[in-house]
């Protein structure tokens, strides 16, 4: 949208409210930018081919997040955005008004009081350090990233350090030697795998709480779950993900130990063993199919109606369902503490070693107040510390980003075809955490011991040696980016 050529001289009717032509208004509401423009336009042509002018009316919306950028130049008004293209994505849009000269700082008082708004606490012009795994998913990560994601970055004027990974493991290479002052985040282009390298690899580091503190680590999804994206953001789209990386909110992120003789890596989603594991694990020859070969997997493996006999033990603090969804509420409900953050980093920077381990590690005695879950019959055991794990797969409704518990499901392997059948259907409404087949619990730490000498064990979607594993929950170690700041895009339990 462009102004005539020759505009009235721009005015502010309240602090709002800009008029930067006779017929033309802009103002500052408490979530967009209204704009309402009277001017004269030419209609489609009418009878017998002669064009007809007429006021049209023509008031529109731009929700202030969607607002990249305000420039109020000597003789210009820029207005950059991020406005619908698709049914999923978004692309960037600008709007330009003429200004004069004489009116120039009334327009730039204006146009900085629409970037505050528009930015809130969220630091302008972010330093991103992006990483971008070319082999992740169907392998198209870099020219999503050069489509999607570069210009909503360009367009909010965001400095960025891009790098393409090499090899696997090349990220926890990366994040082990990076400065962590130089950057705003770490963006991921990949699946939920690079996040998880970025995890490790600051968790090597020697002041790996102070890292993991000030460093928000955010996904781009390439991949085939992008269980980070859909969760902290709500999307599968990477034009919608970079926007809520420019606008996103630093939010601590509970992160797990996963201790495996004399090993301790870091996970930041999930847990997995029996059929999810398999799922995911057994269908790495599939990738093609992307988020599709979950599904496939798990119809496979329901018709064999196999179990998976282990050894499990449980810290268990919540394992009510009504408790759980009482614990949701009373959460989601709580005020911000908006010192909260500068606190944890503060506290890291006093002590900035990774926490050491509470409940030790598998090797030692199991802890006298652990439950013993009986595993003989075990279908599926599923750790998460995020809702969403792939598209439509709300498998954790009730997880919280930093509540200091894990949500562990536990099914049992014998059930009939057609309830897990029906169970998995349930998992996008969010219906499943109600059936009385899943057993669900808030814990701290597990033990799992498997019987068998071959499996998968699945963490963060990457591949275990199968073999006896014990996890404990570190309470906001970590950080990301997310929309809301306290909460995962989802409606929680019903």
């Amino acid at each position: 949208m462009s102004s005539d050529s020759s505009p009235e001289q721009p005015q502010l009717e309240h602090d709002s409210t800009l008029r930067v032509d006779k017929s033309v208004s802009l103002t500052i509401g408490s979530d967009s930018l209204l704009i309402v423009d009277d001017r004269p336009r030419k209609s489609a042509r009418g009878c017998c081919g002669l064009r007809k002018s007429e006021q049209t009316k023509l008031p529109r919306a731009i929700s202030l997040y969607n607002i990249l950028d305000v420039q109020a130049e000597p003789s210009n008004l820029t207005i950059t955005y991020a406005e619908s293209s698709s049914k999923e994505d978004v692309a960037v849009k600008t709007l330009h008004y003429s200004v004069s000269d004489k009116e120039s700082p009334t327009v730039e008082g204006w146009a900085n009081k629409l970037i505050s708004a528009s930015y809130g606490d969220v630091p302008r012009t972010r330093r991103l350090k992006i990483l971008i795994n070319p082999f992740g998913g169907q392998g198209k990560a870099q020219a999503l990233y050069q489509k999607q994601a570069a210009p909503i970055f360009a367009a909010a004027g965001c400095k960025l350090d891009v790098q393409t990974t090499e090899h696997q493991g090349h990220a926890i290479e990366i994040a082990e030697k990076l400065d962590v002052n130089a950057y705003d985040a770490i963006v991921c282009c990949s699946g939920d795998g690079l996040p998880y390298e970025v995890f490790n690899g600051l968790g090597k580091r020697s002041n790996a709480r102070e890292a993991l503190a000030k460093l928000p680590v955010a996904l781009l999804p390439c991949g085939s779950g992008n269980a980070m994206t859909w969760s902290c953001f709500g999307t599968g789209s990477v034009s919608v993900a970079a926007l809520a990386v420019v606008k996103g909110l630093r939010t601590p992120l509970d992160l797990m130990s996963i201790s495996q003789k004399g090993t301790r890596t870091l996970s930041f989603l999930s847990s997995s063993f029996g059929i999810v594991a398999e799922s995911d694990l057994g269908t790495d020859n599939i990738r093609w199919m992307g988020a599709q070969r979950f599904t496939y997997g798990y119809l496979a493996r329901v018709m064999s109606n196999r179990v998976w006999p282990c050894d499990l033990a449980i810290k268990v603090d919540i394992d009510d369902k009504e408790a759980i969804k009482q614990h949701y509420a009373e959460y989601t409900n709580r005020e911000p503490d908006p010192m909260a953050d500068l606190h944890r980093i503060e506290a890291a920077e006093k002590s900035p070693a990774l926490p050491e381990l509470k409940y030790g590690t598998v090797s030692d005695e199991l802890p006298q107040d652990w439950q013993v879950v009986p595993g003989e019959k075990m279908g599926n055991f599923y750790a998460g510390n995020m809702a969403i794990v792939t598209k439509d797969a709300n498998f954790f409704p009730a997880s919280l980003p930093n509540d200091g518990f894990m949500d562990i499901i536990t099914v049992d392997g014998t059930i009939s075809r057609l309830t897990s059948l029906g169970m998995i259907s349930e998992v996008a409404t969010g219906a499943f955490f109600h059936r009385p087949e899943v057993s669900l619990r808030k814990a701290t730490a597990f033990r799992l011991v498997p019987h068998q000498k071959e499996g998968y064990i699945s963490i963060d979607g990457e591949s275990i040696p199968f073999e006896a594993f014990q996890v404990e929950i570190h309470p906001g170690l970590g950080t990301v980016l997310s929309k809301s700041g306290n909460r995962y895009e989802v409606d929680g339990p019903m």
